[in-house]
């Protein structure tokens, strides 16, 4: 509930903000209002980006506000767009009601309209993968699972090349593991 001037609103918001909006706190709160012909609802974000980021996901064809509020409470901005550029479908999988297909429709969407180009132009002119995304299909292929995957491409460096970011990645996991 969102109080204004003495006026309370009800108000959707992504998991990530119930710990930021504590009861009566003084707040900031970026609000989208929805209208359908049944019901006008109010969804409020902690960040502006967060703002942004849903309504260009309920642009996207079969992306209604409550699959847009519950990717959102999943992935921030950030980790979406992140996920995206590193081809990770498993990561959109992660979100509740969003399956294989699902994902890969998403996935096409949203790679357009958030901006996230298909690949990264390397040194020499080619457009090879980026090599955060060769990373990450070694170390798919060496029979690391998703959620490992993720959590050690979250903690290496934006960029780099493919051999040492795989052998940083590989000395986390091992130390993970030991």
């Amino acid at each position: 509930m969102l109080e204004v001037g003495g006026v309370g609103y009800r108000l959707l918001v992504p998991l990530g903000a119930l710990e930021l909006l504590g009861p009566g706190q003084a707040a900031f709160v970026y609000t989208h209002l929805h209208v359908r012909d049944d019901a006008m609802l109010l969804y409020g974000f902690c960040t502006r980006e967060e703002r942004d980021t849903f309504e260009v996901l309920i642009g996207a064809p079969g992306v209604g506000p409550k699959l847009a509020l519950a990717i959102l409470s999943v992935h921030s901005p950030a980790s979406l767009r992140r996920a995206l550029l590193d081809d990770d479908l498993d990561a959109l999988t992660l979100v509740p009601g969003v399956g294989k297909r699902t994902a890969q429709r998403l996935f096409i969407d949203l790679h357009a309209r958030l901006e996230v180009p298909d690949s990264v132009s390397v040194p020499d002119g080619s457009d090879r993968p980026a090599a955060r995304t060769e990373v990450r299909e070694a170390l798919t292929g060496l029979g690391y699972g998703p959620e490992e995957v993720r959590e050690v491409l979250a903690r290496l460096p934006e960029e780099g090349a493919v051999e040492d970011l795989l052998r940083d990645a590989l000395r986390q996991l091992a130390g993970a593991r030991a």
